[in-house]
Order: C-alpha cells, then sequence, then structure tokens
C-alpha cells in the first residue's frame, strides 16, 4: 500500500479533485508508471465532467494496475507531505546524479564566478524545496497580520517586493496608480492592425530598460520581424538616426521595414554593426522571446507558459496574442468556455506566480468609426468590444484600448476599465513604428505640429 494510493484514493471517496491544486500536485511527483496514470486520469474525468472526481471502479477499470484503498482516515496534509518527502528526496538525488553540478562547477573561472555557482546550487536545492513543502496555514488573519503587513508596506517602499513596472507613456502610469502592478494581469486590445503588439512590445522594452527579465510569447509575429523592430525601438531612444515626417524633424532610430528586408545603406549598416554590438550594454534588463516560428516551440498552453516563467524567473509576461494559447478544456460546456477558462486560470496563475502579465486580445470591427466623406478618426475601443472572450474584462486590472492612424503618424490610448482608477482616461500619442518612435508628443512635437498656423 503506497501513499500515493492512498492519496488518491482518498480524493476520489471524497470527490475532491481540487486537493491536487491545494497541495500544488503535479505529476512529476509520483514515482511509478501507474501512479502517474491514475493522477493524469483523475485530472482528465475531472476536466471533462464539471469537476467531478471518478469513482474508484471507473479508475481501476481505466488503471487496473492500481489498487483502490478504501475509508482512508488519514488527512490531506498528512498523505501530501509523506508524498512530498519522498518526491524531494529523489528530485535531488536526480540533480546530484544529473552531472549538472559538476559541468556547472568546470565553468567557475571561465564563464561563472563561484559566486554564481553556488547562486544555481542554491536556487535549484530551494526550487526542489519550496515544491516539496506543505502549506501548514491557509491564508492571513487580517487582523493578526499588522506586522506582516508593515514588513511588506517596507519592502515595497524600498522596491524589494511586488514591483510596479512603470509605462513607456507617462499619463498611463498617472491613470493606473503609478504603473503596472506585479501579480496583476493587463488586457491590452485594439481592432486589426492598429497597433495593440507594436505597443505592447514598446512597454516589454521599457520594462527591460527598468531592469526586468521580460518573456514575451510572440504567438503570431516570427523572431526576425519582432527583433527589427526592437532594435528600431532602442536605437530611437538612443537618437541613431534623424527622421523628417511631414516637415517634422524626429529624433529616431534605424528603418524597420528597411532592418526587416535586409537594406540599410552601407552608412547606416555600418552603424547598426556597431549598435548590436552595443546593445547588451544598452539594455539593463533581459528579453527571452519564443516567437511563432521558433522550431519546437508547439505546446503553447498554459503549463508550457508556467513552466516558461518558472525556468526564466521572469518578472513580466506578455502573451500575443491570448486567443492564439492552446485553450483549457471547456468544463462548463457552454459557449466560449474554454476562452474564458483560459483567462480564469491566467489570472490565477500571475497572481501565484507574483508576475506581471500582458496578454493582448482584439476588438470587434466598427463599421461607424468612417464619417460619411469616408475618413476614419481615432476611436479607441469600447470595453463592450473585447472580442474571443468577455472573461478578460472580467480578469483584467485594466483594460488598455488602442487605435491609431498610422499614415498620419498619431495614436490614442484609452483606459478602458482600470481597477485603482483611470477609467476613460484618453491619451494622444505619436506614432511612428517605422522609425521605433511610440511616444507621448513632447514640446517639440507639438510646437512643430502648430507651426506656421498664425
Amino acid at each position: 500500500m503506497s501513499v500515493t494510493e492512498t492519496l488518491l484514493s482518498k480524493i476520489i471517496d471524497a470527490n475532491d479533485v481540487p486537493a491536487l491544486d491545494r497541495f500544488a500536485i503535479t505529476a512529476d511527483m509520483f514515482q511509478t508508471q501507474t501512479e502517474r496514470e491514475a493522477h493524469d486520469f483523475i485530472r482528465k474525468y475531472s476536466a471533462e465532467n464539471r469537476g467531478q472526481s471518478p469513482s474508484y471502479a471507473t479508475l481501476v477499470s481505466n488503471v487496473p494496475d492500481f489498487t483502490y484503498i478504501p475509508a482512508v482516515t488519514d488527512s490531506y496534509e498528512y498523505l501530501a507531505r509523506k508524498l512530498k518527502e519522498t518526491y524531494g528526496k529523489r528530485a535531488v538525488a536526480d540533480y546530484f546524479e544529473s552531472g549538472e553540478i559538476n559541468a556547472r562547477f568546470q565553468d567557475v573561472g571561465k564563464t561563472l564566478t563561484l559566486d554564481d555557482f553556488v547562486g544555481v546550487l542554491t536556487a535549484k536545492l530551494e526550487e526542489i524545496r519550496v515544491r516539496a513543502s506543505v502549506r501548514n496555514v491557509i491564508g492571513i488573519d487580517v487582523k493578526a497580520g499588522a506586522a506582516k503587513f508593515l514588513a511588506e508596506y517596507q519592502a515595497r517602499a524600498a522596491g524589494l517586493s511586488s514591483r510596479i513596472w512603470a509605462s513607456k507613456f507617462p499619463s498611463v502610469n498617472e491613470a493606473l496608480g503609478g504603473g503596472y502592478y506585479s501579480s496583476n494581469m493587463y488586457v491590452v486590445y485594439a481592432r486589426s492592425g492598429r497597433g495593440k503588439s507594436i505597443l505592447t512590445m514598446e512597454e516589454a522594452i521599457e520594462f527591460a530598460f527598468q531592469g526586468a527579465f521580460v518573456l514575451v510569447w510572440a504567438l503570431e509575429m516570427g523572431w526576425f520581424e519582432w527583433m527589427a523592430r526592437f532594435f528600431s525601438s532602442v536605437s530611437a531612444r538612443d537618437g541613431m538616426t534623424t527622421a523628417t515626417v511631414d516637415g517634422i524633424d524626429y529624433t529616431a532610430g534605424f528603418n524597420n521595414r528597411d532592418l526587416q528586408a535586409a537594406r540599410l545603406d552601407a552608412e547606416y549598416e555600418a552603424a547598426f554593426t556597431q549598435f548590436i554590438t552595443e546593445v547588451n550594454e544598452i539594455v539593463p534588463g533581459r528579453i527571452i522571446l519564443r516567437s511563432t516560428d521558433e522550431e519546437g516551440f508547439t505546446e503553447r498552453n498554459l503549463a508550457g507558459l508556467c513552466a516558461d516563467i518558472i525556468e526564466t524567473k521572469a518578472d513580466v509576461v506578455i502573451v500575443d496574442p491570448f486567443y492564439y494559447l492552446d485553450y483549457e478544456a471547456n468544463t462548463s460546456k457552454t459557449a466560449g468556455g474554454d476562452a474564458a477558462a483560459t483567462s480564469r486560470k491566467l489570472r490565477i496563475m500571475t497572481g501565484a506566480l507574483g508576475v506581471l502579465t500582458l496578454a493582448i486580445t482584439q476588438a470587434d470591427e466598427d463599421a461607424s468609426e468612417k464619417n460619411e466623406d469616408g475618413v476614419r478618426e481615432l476611436k479607441p475601443p469600447k470595453r463592450s468590444e473585447v472580442k474571443k472572450t468577455k472573461a478578460l474584462l472580467e480578469d483584467a486590472a485594466a483594460l488598455i484600448g488602442i487605435d491609431t492612424l498610422a499614415h498620419e503618424g498619431r495614436g490614442v490610448i484609452e483606459i478602458g476599465k482600470g481597477r485603482s482608477g483611470g477609467e476613460d482616461t484618453r491619451i494622444e500619442i505619436v506614432y511612428l513604428p517605422n522609425w521605433g518612435i511610440v511616444r507621448e508628443p513632447d514640446h517639440t512635437d507639438q510646437a512643430a505640429q502648430f507651426s506656421g498656423t498664425f
């Protein structure tokens, strides 16, 4: 009789499949193939049957080698602790036997310092310790938690906890109460082709300039295009070139279209080659890009995203777009239930991992956005126009609507929902992404715009 079979038997008797999540129990914690198959079947059955667990007869008929144990009286805490202790010992043993420690140690003095080596070793063991632990206390006693609150307040004030990541757009920071807060999900939405990916990329780059580790799941854009836009934007911050648009001179970056087409002229190509060698020093943080054309990038579900966040220790996560994720099972059996379940789980995962998530989605098209002369005016989408799933509207800390007129070099950001205020705030922006220029206008822009009108 194994502790695993005892635990799983208790779960199906109590019809309590959520206990697996309450105690953070995953398939890799089970030692035998039979145990893993039983765990996987229980989860699959629950997902397909509105959260119900299978009967012991159904489980045994599908996993014949599983031994059902009736009337288990041991507590979940005891059984989970015994399971995780065994898993933790096995994980530590596997780590020491993998050869990874020796391989890393050989790099000390070459690509690693001794501190780096100890840090890697400590971090791995800490990861195993956390996964093998069982919580003894549920939640926080609010009245008794004053000391805990004060400690967290002081940590936040010192920038050591619950980071606030500033937007590239000062007015967005003001509208959102200081910026984007870790452990929250924000939704960026726009009609097709209006710049939602570009604006979110600009935010990702801004976070990296603040030292963040940013994980980008670009599910619609290839790596070469994404990186061309990245280099154009970063070089614009350094004023690598000057662009003249409609008689106005802008401090600009390398031309994005020329980068994508590999047709920079000789002078700019030489400057770009030099710039590439310096970009690591220019950007303090890191961006890890997973693009739609990455070889082997086929598991595009929340489990894969979670694994990437843990592996990279990301501070910020960009999902572009949300609707290209592999959705969770539609256990509610309602229209759009799979997207809603995915949104809900993404929000929960964001909080559990303490990251900032920006999820991109589309807005419904609007046939009335052109006037009677056929001219389209800037008209950011309303919250009711969130497409694909309305659950994103409910799960987001803020909805950030976008519209742009690229041929006029301008755009607008509008806060459609703000949990911390700012709803209906409208922010005008300069929108010249081909030159890496996406920002709020400065005094020079405004003066040039109105020059010669008096």
